[in-house]
């Protein structure tokens, strides 16, 4: 599912119009939406039964340029990492 779809199924089950969709889609997960502002503060976002997204540390390290071969320095950075939750977890593993 991409954006645009995921717009429309919001728009559809919630009985919303699609412009309002879209701006709840973005307001949640957008470049500045409210999950980024948490993670880039900081904090974890926790969604019960659904899963939650922490932002963890990566070290600098070196890696490989698979053109040259050669060394290049990646440097630390905050990465966003997504847990799935039990009851999604368990919803995507039922069987029909």
């Amino acid at each position: 599912m991409n954006k645009k779809e995921l717009v429309d199924a919001l728009a559809t089950a919630a009985d919303l119009s699609k412009p309002e969709a879209s701006r709840a889609v973005e307001a949640l997960f957008g470049a500045e939406g409210l999950i980024a502002q948490a993670l880039r503060s900081g904090e974890k976002v926790q969604i019960t039964g659904f899963g939650g997204w922490v932002p963890r540390q990566r070290a600098a390290r070196d890696g490989r340029d698979p053109r040259t071969g050669g060394v290049l320095k990646i440097e630390a950075a905050i990465v966003p990492a997504f847990r799935a939750g039990q009851a999604l977890k368990e919803s995507v593993n039922r069987k029909n």
